[in-house]
């Protein structure tokens, strides 16, 4: 009787939730690059990217750390915007968010933080 014996790494491999949980926030966390955390589990970027997004619409994963990028202020005028003409015309701040999905969002200064926050996950989600 034969038996063939296979060795090596088994290439379709599971998760459990919990594992991917981990691996999830081990690559949120400040400072830590993501390529890093791939490569330490053996997995792809795209696995981290993908366990993110399924975490996330199944609840599991919060989105309560908003990660915001430094960004460049120029000239005051460069910011404002004149809205009307004549008397009683006012100056309103605006700002512009440059996503990491390439586009931008422009909203007055005055908006709330919640409501920017959810403007933002709309936008890079669609």
């Amino acid at each position: 009787m034969l038996q063939e014996v296979l060795t090596g790494v088994e290439r379709r491999r599971r998760w459990s939730v919990e594992e991917k949980l981990s691996i999830v926030a081990e690559a949120c966390a400040e400072g830590i690059n993501l390529s890093d955390v791939a490569r330490r589990h053996d997995i792809t970027r795209q696995h981290i990217y993908q366990w993110r997004r399924e975490l996330r619409g199944k609840g599991l994963l919060s989105d309560a750390r908003c990660v915001f990028v430094p960004v460049d202020v120029a000239g005051d005028e460069t910011h404002r915007e004149i809205i009307g003409t004549g008397p009683g015309t006012e100056r309103v701040h605006r700002v512009e968010i440059g996503l990491r999905n390439g586009r931008s969002v422009r909203v007055g200064a005055d908006v709330p933080e919640a409501v920017l926050h959810r403007i933002m996950r709309i936008a890079e989600a669609t």
